[in-house]
């Protein structure tokens, strides 16, 4: 156990990808919250637990850890920068006396850079600015230094906050910098100790508040098999001790007694007998407590305001899966055990909204086309199977009772060679451009004003028509009232005609009428979608035709016919790639695209009403 004398309470924020759990990697590392011989030691993105967050090298849930640095215990908080996540960004400052800014050297302050900054001052955080990845080829240093204190005067609400420290870091090596080195060479000698040495210096401790009775907002929720539900927070004022009464202020509950307090060390956590104001406890076993609400002394039972969460900008359909192949590859199939899974969901995902429709489906509300289909893929991933509709946006009325849309502010990184992609795509869109200034020798940045409508699929288009090379984020920039309705841009599709396994034959005969997104000797039926045509009508094609022969040789048997590898769509790009009158089918082996009405007939019918 460490002997400290002081807490710093400190939560790290950045736009994606600029470095945040790198330099966290390295303050771990560099305090030696692992033994020498421990796994983490040689391991990078050391907070990304989640698998999802591995693979795709972002980061999802906001996270605590401590580490120890001269007689000072910190809590860092790693945040998410993703917009899509922000429920989770707003949450955990609340639990943060400062913040370090991390921004990218190259590409300067981007969207997300502004909006968890602005949270980061409206609750009067102090701030240390820390100017990442110093050592890029086309790091522009000075340009994003200007960047960053124009970002400072529009957002700061008292003079105070303009006057802040700026480091400077090369995250990956863990090193950081009181004043920018001339020549960035990967031998320098460097550590993170300017940062720890800024922390301490400049970050306040905690207020003491003894005098209080035990009082704190429960900021994260975790949970373990053995503990049962674990209440996160700081505590604001008073101590907190092993065997003592608290209270849940915002609703009727009986007192209950704390057999256990945990407090962050490391990666881990280790129980303790009590905890002081400002100390980011860890109180399990209290099964109905929820984010948001006021764990109390039962001498006061005033709760704390609940903090103002940004609302859902995206809604789309989910029920359980209707194929004709439901059931085959899930564990979890019913209707119950899908509303069970959304409703404990809800307990930790603040940004996500759910209700019950009356056909039996759910209507599922979040903060982005990423927030939702990462919520799908861990479904699916725990076994679950189902079928969703295609997003649509979350249309409001203003006091004139117009109907207004949410508008956002999109920010697009590209090698400058694909200008006139951009400007195409985005112009077919209704995109306004706000902005166009080159970032280097070879890369561009766009910045786009485009209803949030017109986004949905865009960031998967772009990656594809710019070979993987964009970088795309956007932030909601308020409402106005909905604009033109956008053309279809998406041509026709390939329809099964009947039911069966696909054969080399039949599939040979849909290929001549475009891309296929599946192979031979796939199970399908009639009425999922086998691929694409470049027409805008339709086409029912059977892919399960075999070739007629003679009783000479065997009727499965096709001959040589060579096919083209079919299509593999991922999650996002199957969500993408839906119109009204379509499903996604998802089990965790399978992802199929299907009319919502199987049958020719059926489908028709439906266009005409």
């Amino acid at each position: 156990m460490h002997t400290f004398t002081g807490i710093r309470n400190v939560a790290v924020i950045a736009h994606v990808d600029h470095g945040k759990t790198t330099l966290v990697d390295a303050m771990l590392k560099q305090t030696h919250t692992f033994r020498e011989n421990q796994a983490e030691m040689s391991q990078t993105t050391i907070l990304d637990s989640n698998q999802l967050e591995r693979e795709r090298g972002i980061t999802i849930l906001a996270k605590n850890c401590a580490v120890f640095y001269n007689d000072t215990k910190i809590n860092i908080v790693d945040t998410p920068g993703h917009a899509d996540f922000s429920g989770e960004v707003e949450r955990t400052l609340s639990m943060a006396d400062g913040a370090l800014l991390i921004v990218d050297a190259q590409e300067g302050p981007m969207p997300q850079t502004r909006y968890v900054l602005k949270k980061a001052l409206k609750q009067n955080l102090k701030i240390i600015v820390v100017i990442n990845k110093i050592d890029k080829q086309y790091a522009r240093v000075p340009y994003v230094i200007n960047k960053i204190e124009t970002l400072f005067l529009e957002l700061a609400q008292d003079e105070s906050a303009l006057e802040f420290p700026i480091l400077y870091a090369v995250g990956r090596d863990g090193k950081v910098f009181h004043e920018l080195p001339e020549q960035y060479d990967s031998a320098m000698p460097g550590d993170v100790r300017p940062l720890m040495d800024k922390i301490i210096e400049y970050f306040p401790s905690p207020k003491a508040d003894l005098g209080h009775t035990f009082k704190m907002l429960v900021s994260s929720i975790d949970y373990n098999p053995h503990l049962g539900r674990i209440a996160i927070g700081k505590i604001t004022q008073g101590t907190l001790k092993l065997g003592q009464s608290i209270i849940l202020t915002n609703r009727p509950t009986k007192p209950f007694s704390v057999q256990r307090i945990l407090l962050s060390e490391g990666l881990g956590r280790v129980e303790v007998e009590s905890a002081v104001t400002g100390d980011i406890v860890a109180i399990p076993g209290f099964g109905e407590v929820q984010i948001g609400l006021t764990l109390a002394d039962p001498s006061d039972t005033v709760p704390y305001p609940t903090q103002e969460i940004t609302e859902p900008t995206l809604h789309m359909t989910l029920g359980a899966n209707t194929s004709p192949l439901a059931g085959r590859e899930g564990k979890f199939v019913t209707s119950r055990q899908i509303e069970e899974r959304l409703y404990k969901e809800l307990e930790s995902n603040l940004s996500l909204k759910v209700e019950k429709l009356e056909n039996g489906k759910y209507k599922v509300s979040g903060r982005g086309e990423l927030h939702l289909s990462i919520l799908l893929e861990t479904m699916r991933r725990e076994g679950y199977e189902m079928e969703v509709g295609k997003p649509e946006v979350i249309v409001k009325r203003d006091a004139n009772n117009v109907k207004i849309e949410p508008v956002e502010e999109v920010d697009i990184v590209v090698p400058s060679e694909y200008q006139g992609v951009i400007n195409q795509e985005m112009g077919k869109r209704y995109g306004v451009m706000l902005s166009m200034e080159p970032i280097s020798d070879t890369e561009v940045e766009f910045v786009y004003r485009i209803p949030t409508r017109n986004i949905i699929g865009l960031r998967t288009l772009l990656l594809t028509l710019t070979k993987g090379t964009v970088l795309f984020s956007s932030q909601i920039d308020g409402y106005e009232p909905v604009g033109k309705e956008l053309p279809k841009i998406r041509s026709g599709v390939i329809i099964a005609s009947n039911s069966g396994e696909s054969l080399a034959y039949g599939l040979a005969a849909a290929e001549e009428r475009g891309i296929l997104f599946v192979g031979p000797a796939v199970p399908v039926y009639e009425g999922m979608i086998v691929g694409q045509t470049p027409k805008e009508q339709d086409v029912r094609m059977n892919v399960c035709k075999g070739k007629q022969l003679t009783n000479m040789r065997s009727k499965a048997s096709d001959g040589v016919i060579q096919l083209t590898p079919p299509t593999t769509l991922s999650l996002e790009q199957s969500i993408d790639f839906l119109e009204n009158d379509e499903l996604l089918e998802i089990t965790p082996i399978s992802l199929r695209l299907r009319k919502k009405n199987l049958t020719g007939i059926e489908n028709r019918r439906g266009k005409q009403d």
